[in-house]
């Protein structure tokens, strides 16, 4: 799969979805997506650029969910416009796959959405490319059961294995579930930062290990996907969302030559 100019092909390294969990202003969003281009070109990755316009599956009624469709796309728009990125957006609705459609490149159906048809449906018929994340409670199986909702109308889908549930507050990564994904014939995405999670650690909100994402991407890489999914913020701590599980930005350069130099010692 190319998406723009970037290339899904797990046999010639791996490329990048990255950004932060939500758009909390755009200077921020355009700062990072910045940044993260100019890692990613001075590497070699191919580089997609991923916010949230809106989590609507927070904890709490009172956490920050985003600046809203109109104005979060609008956002995502600049970006895709002024540095040239492929872009990639959760929807929540039906009704908001259209608008979507519009502005980004790839529509992400999320984890705790992924039996629901509607959205499945409305996402395949725009034509775009959807990228459907494994549900915390569902088998690979329940994944490719989605994957053939979305397959009735448009066969440009990639899968992402984001961690299941072990026991009621925390999550493990079975890497089998990649080796099983691959078997597709899709792209497979593993989503380091939030295999990492303890949902609902932290009462109101999720809570995680961000130190293990290095040892998860690396076993990740070694299985063999297509790319790796990265949330990453400049300040993790203060993040609005998922501030226990982000990856710092200054960090994300040398994690990402880390990788490359796993995958070049290890590839078969």
């Amino acid at each position: 799969m190319v998406i723009r100019d970037v290339v899904f092909d797990r046999n010639k390294g791996f490329a990048l979805i990255a950004g932060p969990c939500v758009i909390e202003n755009e200077d921020m969003t355009l700062s990072i997506a910045e940044k993260l281009k100019k890692i990613c070109l001075k590497l070699n990755i191919g580089f997609i650029f991923k916010s949230s316009f809106d989590k609507a599956n927070r904890i709490s009624i009172n956490s920050f969910r985003g600046p809203g469709m109109e104005k979060g796309l609008k956002i995502l728009q600049n970006v895709s416009n002024k540095l040239e990125l492929p872009v990639l957006t959760d929807i929540h609705s039906p009704e908001q796959a259209s608008y979507a459609a519009e502005v980004v490149d790839v529509i992400q159906i999320p984890a705790f959405l992924m039996r629901q048809t509607d959205i499945l449906v409305a996402a395949a018929k725009t034509g775009k490319v959807i990228n459907i994340k494994k549900a915390q409670f569902a088998s690979v199986s329940d994944l490719l059961h989605a994957a053939e909702k979305v397959a009735n109308f448009n066969n440009k889908i990639m899968l992402t294995e984001r961690g299941t549930m072990f026991g009621y507050g925390d999550l493990v990564v079975d890497f089998r579930n990649i080796e099983l994904m691959k078997l597709s014939k899709y792209p497979v995405i593993f989503d380091a930062t939030h295999s990492v999670q303890k949902p609902g650690g932290a009462k109101d909100k999720t809570s995680g290990n961000r130190e293990f994402v290095p040892a998860l991407c690396r076993a990740a890489v070694a299985v063999g996907v297509d790319a790796l999914f990265l949330e990453t913020h400049p300040d993790p701590e203060n993040a609005l969302s998922d501030s226990a599980t982000m990856w710092p930005l200054d960090l994300m350069e040398d994690l990402l030559k880390g990788l490359i130099n796993f995958y070049e010692k290890n590839k078969i």
